[in-house]
């Protein structure tokens, strides 16, 4: 018999670096937002749907203490025996 388990696979990159101010911190993930003179600021909307779709979640934290985190959780199905 298999057993069949969901368990939550997190990914964090961080970044020591100069955090991102919280008034672009949060439009990021807005579709058309972007910080650069040619981006077209769908990369993190795409990606956050992409995440979405998959029943994951993603999320972006920044501050003076840790810095830029960003993090990535998908649920992941677990084949076992019983």
């Amino acid at each position: 018999m298999v057993n069949l388990r969901q368990v939550i696979e997190h990914i964090n990159v961080c970044n020591g670096g100069e955090p991102i101010p919280s008034e672009v911190l949060s439009k990021l993930m807005q579709p058309f937002f972007s910080t650069k003179p040619s981006g077209t600021g769908l990369g993190l909307a795409i990606s956050k749907r992409i995440v979405n779709a998959h029943g994951g979640e993603l999320s972006i934290e920044s501050d003076t203490v840790i810095g830029t985190k960003v993090s990535v959780q998908l649920p992941l199905v677990v084949l076992g025996s019983l």
